[in-house]
């Protein structure tokens, strides 16, 4: 089975993509010749000073601004240095494609030089994202990244998916795998916006950062979830949202008029991958995960993703040789 990101689509994603053409179309209207140099300064500014925010940089949208302008700032040097690097990273968009590996590297390169020695390399070392001392995700190793990468670029080069679907997907996909030793995050936000500037070039000067730093508990939560239910349609669906409030926004502003909170539409439940994993191995407790992945009709990469998660909760243990062992399953309550 082809890779392909664990999501479907349902009626929710549907309508939203459906009325984000509708504002986009409207946003190109407002702007025939596209935005004019004060707006796009302005919305990058908001956007690069949002993704780094949440990563806890502390400068203000004000202070941002200034280290732009060349202005002195009283600041951590650090986080000057990242804003002057995120500025630099978003302005290049126009010079790279989303699906080649040798840009995505650039990219990691131009955001993180000085920050880290390995910028625009992938990491060498294993990699986990830690809550109070526990571990939340366990990062693939670091021997599987080459394969893992070039597999989620070569679904991107190659899908249908419209645009604003395959960005939300990549950009789960991308914190999924954790491709480097630091800046995942703020690349995963950028390379979404390159997605989509690349379907609509305005797309480019959305702050939709600005929305995920308001809403970034939401944000880290449904990251978490989709990691958990192994289906990232969820996160999709959020990602849906912000773009649909971050445009209704900017046109509010340069309307003058007051921004309307969009109407939340409620989240559809799911297919849990995780289960139907531990259904099939309480069945057959010797099945390969292979022929798990034939069996629940998901990738091999899907069901793999899904294991090993349900083996950092101890809900899935492996024991004996990686050939020929079994698994000894720990029922999950499906109603919780």
């Amino acid at each position: 089975m082809a890779y392909r990101p664990p999501f479907s689509l349902n009626d929710r994603i549907v309508h939203r993509v459906a009325a984000i053409a509708e504002q986009v179309g409207a946003w190109r209207t407002q702007h025939p010749g596209g935005l004019v140099p004060a707006l796009r300064r302005g919305n990058r500014i908001r956007s690069v000073q949002a993704s780094l925010a949440v990563e806890q940089n502390t400068l203000s949208v004000a202070q941002v601004t200034a280290v732009l302008d060349g202005k002195t700032v009283l600041g951590p040097a650090r986080e000057i240095h990242e804003v002057r690097n995120a500025f630099a990273a978003y302005e290049a968009l126009p010079d790279w494609r989303a699906h080649h590996l040798v840009d995505l590297l650039a990219a990691h390169a131009c955001l993180m030089q000085g920050l880290v020695a390995d910028a625009g390399q992938l990491r060498q070392g294993d990699s986990g994202i830690f809550q109070n001392e526990r571990l939340v995700h366990a990062a693939p190793p670091a021997s599987q990244l080459p394969r893992l990468v070039r597999e989620l670029l070569g679904w991107l080069k190659t899908t249908d998916t419209h645009p604003l679907v395959a960005g939300a997907a990549f950009h789960y996909e991308f914190e999924f795998i954790h491709p480097f030793s630091d800046g995942n995050g703020r690349m995963g936000r950028l390379w979404q916006t390159l997605i989509l500037s690349q379907w609509q070039p305005l797309m480019a000067y959305l702050p939709v950062e600005t929305v995920i730093k308001h809403r970034q508990a939401a944000y880290y939560q449904a990251l978490g979830e989709a990691d958990q239910a192994a289906d990232c349609t969820d996160f999709i669906a959020f990602m849906l949202d912000a773009i649909h409030e971050s445009l209704a926004e900017a046109m509010g502003v340069e309307a003058g008029e007051p921004v309307k909170t969009p109407v939340k539409t409620p989240v559809e439940t799911t297919v849990k991958t995780p289960e139907r994993i531990l259904d099939a191995l309480a069945a057959d407790p010797t099945l390969s995960l292979a022929a798990v992945a034939a069996e629940i009709g998901r990738s091999l990469r899907a069901v793999e993703r899904a294991a090993a998660t349900l083996q950092v909760d101890g809900k899935l243990q492996h024991t004996g040789p990686r050939k020929g062992g079994r698994w000894i399953v720990t029922p999950i309550d499906k109603d919780s």
